[in-house]
């Protein structure tokens, strides 16, 4: 790999999620080289893909070039590459474009789909943590509609036309929202030769309430407003098959050919390290986000895993928690590097918030929880101010706006046919 060598300790850094990009950000470059690797060239704010998948927003909106992110930066690297080995004897990361030495190595790669070893699930339903995948399904759920015009046989319009959304954490229930807001205000005038009456979207849930991370308060007015916008919800419900036709479950039956998995993730760690790991893969990471057992190796984001006695089993996998580690890294590198010591990692629990469709959102504050019309401007004010640059709230604020007063979303594409969809490789988003 094409780096030059400079009298500066080298801080090389896997991912540019949440974690990364805001490590990157807060790193003082004047006091270390950074040498950045992603296999794309773009940070990605993902509490929005649900809204490209369901022509919400263009993809445009909620990606940004790492390279102009970073634009000025001394002493900075980008590499568009893919990690396939990590020598920490030899403090060598091999990457698909050649290897390169570090001095400090950080782990932000962030976290990807899990199934659970179901493969017929697997093989067959459609995640949506990247970019890609969120495009792919935008596609899919269009192209059943087109092919729901051109069939006579009812069951396979019915399957077309029904879809079945795995999880009813954020995800599930956001796209659940928004589906509900296609069928009510949108495909009806682009379809109007089909019965939308027929469209049934529901959310499958294992345990016993939607949004289980969240109040009691917030699960409730989620259901109530799910309800209202004609969602059926299906709790204490495991999914157990699907093989492209029929989801099957521990309850009934679903015939669809869209299952949706917003079920459950895992950390996508590196290959060839070998590391101690927690629950959901994780990598165990003592209180300075220091690897166990390794030397100058570190890991922020939903990748780590830090013990507290409030999350024992790891802090939870959100973009604030990715976030605060990142910043929280770089200052004690930054203290390092002018010989002061390390301060321990504290999360500050800032809130969660979910959006249900229109006038609709739940928030809960460490001080107070509301819901409703108030609920959804606050969650659309700060969504706007977390995505990375002015023009990106200035395009995603004029779409809500738009979508607001005239009931439409203008991104109704399908960028390729159903049938090639091919689910995205592992990666680091």
């Amino acid at each position: 790999m094409n780096i030059p060598e400079v009298n500066l300790p080298r801080i090389v850094v896997i991912g540019c999620g949440f974690a990364g990009l805001k490590f990157t950000k807060r790193i003082n470059s004047r006091k270390y080289q950074v040498v950045l690797i992603d296999k794309n060239n773009y940070h990605t704010f993902q509490p929005l893909l649900y809204q490209v998948a369901s022509s919400g927003l263009a993809p445009d909106s909620i990606v940004y070039p790492i390279r102009k992110i970073f634009k000025g930066k001394p002493n900075f690297y980008f590499r568009m590459a893919s990690v396939e080995h990590i020598s920490t004897k030899d403090q060598l990361v091999q990457t698909n474009i050649g290897s390169i030495h570090y001095d400090r190595l950080v782990i932000a790669t962030g976290a990807t789909n899990n199934f659970f070893g179901m493969e017929n699930i697997e093989q067959h339903a459609m995640p949506m943590k990247s970019l890609t995948e969120s495009l792919d399904l935008r596609s899919m759920i269009l192209q059943n509609f087109e092919e729901a015009l051109n069939t006579n046989d009812l069951e396979e319009r019915n399957r077309l036309m029904n879809f079945v959304i795995v999880g009813g954490g954020p995800t599930g229930v956001e796209l659940a929202g928004a589906l509900s807001e296609l069928r009510s205000h949108v495909l009806p005038n682009d379809y109007p030769d089909l019965d939308f009456r027929r469209m049934q979207i529901h959310i499958v849930e294992a345990g016993s309430r939607v949004l289980g991370a969240m109040s009691t308060h917030a699960s409730e007015k989620a259901m109530r407003a799910l309800d209202k916008f004609g969602v059926q919800v299906w709790l204490d419900t495991r999914v157990e098959d699907y093989d492209g036709k029929t989801v099957m479950t521990s309850k009934s039956d679903f015939a669809s050919k869209t299952m949706i998995w917003a079920a459950g993730i895992q950390a996508a760690v590196p290959g060839g390290i070998l590391v101690k790991k927690g629950m959901g893969n994780r990598i165990l990471v003592d209180a300075f986000n220091a690897v166990e057992g390794m030397d100058q190796v570190y890991s922020i984001g939903d990748v780590a895993q830090i013990h507290s006695t409030k999350y024992p089993d790891g802090n939870p996998m959100l973009a604030s928690v990715a976030e605060q580690q990142g910043a929280h890294l770089a200052k004690n590198l930054n203290k390092m590097a002018v010989g002061k010591p390390f301060i321990p990692f504290t999360y500050k629990d800032k809130g969660t918030m979910a959006t249900i469709g229109r006038n609709k959102a739940v928030v809960d504050l460490p001080f107070w929880k509301f819901a409703g019309f108030f609920g959804w401007l606050t969650w659309m004010f700060v969504h706007l101010m977390l995505l990375v640059d002015f023009r990106s709230r200035l395009v995603v604020f004029v779409d809500w706006v738009y979508s607001y007063i005239r009931y439409d979303k203008g991104t109704r594409l399908i960028v390729r046919k159903a049938g090639t969809f091919r689910k995205q490789e592992q990666g680091f988003d």
